[in-house]
């Protein structure tokens, strides 16, 4: 599965348009609430569409030109080397989703995880198993000096991603996010999964600016690679070893029946 790929599906998901001024803003759905859809239609992807992404806005929710493995890697938070056995359609074949909520309220990154996990379960039959295996990852610790990350101003918010481009330079915002928070955003964008080795278990605000080292040529004004951004920006470091490391063996998965 190319790197592009995934670097471009993660660019989409952190980046939604803003409301116009005029909308009127949605009540976040209740922190204790565990979600699913109500009702979900679900299509091949045309083709001849362009669109793709996640998308809520209160009680509905919108997934566009998406596989059963991106599917899978959102709604876990896992690296696509974490996915064993997958058949090749899942891989292959694409969907667009459209569902609404059964709980009131605009769900927060965490719950329309938690919506995607039971909508692949009931309408793929998809069926896994876990196990651990060493794996070769980047363990993320913090670079000497120590991490440069602002506590959050709001902790009690729920955590919220952005990010914007231009040209290949990418700028990612992060609010009240813990570190597996940042896992999330960042893993799509380097070739091994990433391991939490911080220690830090708190909530911070924050950005970075990079350049996917894919887009990165030599000599030039644009943001520096991403190992040096996260190392610079946020005085953490990845770092290349192998750790034990969940991997998600596929026991069966299938398509879903035409609605």
């Amino acid at each position: 599965m190319p790197l592009r790929f995934y670097c471009l599906l993660m660019l989409i998901i952190i980046s939604t348009p803003a409301l116009p001024q005029a909308a009127t803003p949605v009540r976040p759905m209740a922190q204790d609430a565990h979600p699913s859809f109500a009702v979900a239609t679900i299509k091949p992807h045309d083709p001849e569409s362009s669109r793709q992404g996640f998308n809520a806005h209160g009680d509905r929710f919108t997934i566009q030109s998406q596989t059963v493995v991106s599917l899978l890697l959102f709604a876990y938070s896992i690296h696509p080397r974490q996915i064993i056995d997958a058949p090749d359609w899942a891989l292959r074949d694409r969907y667009d989703i459209e569902g609404k909520t059964d709980t009131e309220g605009e769900p927060s990154l965490r719950q329309q995880q938690e919506m995607i996990q039971k909508l692949l379960a009931d309408r793929f039959h998809l069926r896994f198993h876990p196990e651990k295996r060493e794996l070769a990852v980047y363990a993320i610790r913090t670079a000497k000096g120590g991490a440069k990350l602002n506590p959050a101003a709001n902790p009690d918010a729920q955590p919220d991603q952005r990010g914007n481009n231009r040209g290949p330079e990418l700028t990612q915002f992060y609010t009240s996010a813990t570190i597996p928070d940042f896992i999330l955003a960042m893993q799509f964008f380097v070739d091994r999964p990433l391991v939490d080795q911080t220690g830090l278990t708190g909530r911070y605000d924050f950005k970075i600016v990079y350049t996917p080292d894919e887009f990165r040529a030599p000599d030039t004004n644009t943001a520096p690679g991403i190992f040096t951004a996260v190392q610079e920006q946020l005085g953490l470091k990845f770092e290349a070893v192998k750790a034990p490391c969940d991997v998600f063996l596929i026991d069966s998965v299938e398509r879903p029946p035409a609605n």
